[in-house]
């Protein structure tokens, strides 16, 4: 009988304690708009997002041309996925990521290098 009561009390505590958790870490990242991102993908898109991001002259005429927009890119680094397979994450100074996503509506294929001061899209792919 004494296992059962101290089972019941462990039980009430850990009810209590993962409800304050939950509502302790909401309120916490509403607040402060943070977000908890520890898969590789989120990463990696959070950090070509937080950098300035440059264009290449390629890029550069697109956007003259009013075919690509930046907040385009913007929207396709939030929704994005990174192909870690052909993307070269290992190369020095900056590292060459293969961004797959959704710009203007079809599919597409993007590649940014990430410099440490800033990012720059070499190039469309798809």
């Amino acid at each position: 009988m004494a296992f059962l009561k101290r089972l019941g009390f462990y039980l009430v505590g850990l009810s209590i304690g993962i409800v304050f958790l939950t509502f302790f870490l909401k309120n916490k990242s509403e607040e402060t708009g943070t977000e908890f991102c520890y898969f590789p993908n989120c990463r990696a898109i959070k950090d070509l997002s937080s950098k300035p991001i440059s264009f290449s002259e390629e890029i550069e005429k697109s956007i003259q041309n009013q075919q690509l927009d930046t907040l385009d890119i913007s929207n396709f680094l939030k929704d994005g996925n990174v192909d870690f397979g052909k993307s070269d994450t290992q190369s020095t100074p900056c590292k060459i990521y293969i961004v797959e996503g959704t710009l203007k509506g079809k599919a597409s294929v993007l590649q940014f290098k990430n410099c440490r001061e800033k990012v720059v899209l070499e190039k469309i792919l798809e």
